[in-house]
């Protein structure tokens, strides 16, 4: 099984277009922005997403971040971002890290492997200590996050804040 996390890029296709659309709008806290877009529309997507990570025309409520799929066997199975920093919103909702996988490939351990590249993307931006974050009825991502030795700080208002600190 060939497995690796790619970086969005101008020359991503149909098959990553597909990806977000049958991820729809994004669950348990993970957003989908480009889920209802056409796929006329798709490289404005992704041009977007490319100044978001270099933090070009952010709205003040924005951080930089990089978007990633995550590609097993050439096949786009899931959606990582990577925030290169934490602002006041994302320390309580958001954290450093979001991923998604796509609902036609769920259960296959594709979580635990999306977070453990998306560590590694960490590690290389200098970002020492990761915050997670995800709804408290999400026993899945949090065994994912727990799995990636993820530590969980507090619970508030339905929403666990884990730190890895480790990785």
């Amino acid at each position: 099984m060939n497995m690796e996390l790619k970086e969005l890029s101008l020359s991503d296709g149909q098959e990553i277009y597909k990806m977000i659309v049958e991820i729809g709008p994004g669950e348990n806290g993970f957003g989908n922005r480009g889920y209802d877009i056409e796929f006329k529309d798709f490289s404005n997507f992704l041009q977007d997403n490319i100044e978001m990570s270099k933090g070009i025309g952010l709205k003040s409520e924005y951080v930089s971040q990089t978007m990633f799929w995550l590609m097993v066997n050439n096949k786009p199975v899931g959606i990582g971002k990577l925030r290169h920093y934490l602002n006041e919103h994302l320390r309580e909702h958001g954290g450093h890290i979001g991923y998604c996988i796509r609902p036609s490939e769920r259960g296959k351990g594709y979580g635990n492997i999306i977070l453990k590249e998306l560590l590694k993307e960490s590690k290389k931006k200098g970002i020492t200590e990761v915050l997670l974050t995800c709804n408290e009825d999400n026993v899945p991502s949090r065994k994912v996050i727990e799995y990636s030795k993820g530590i969980l700080e507090e619970v508030n208002e339905g929403v666990c804040k884990y730190w890895i600190k480790e990785f």
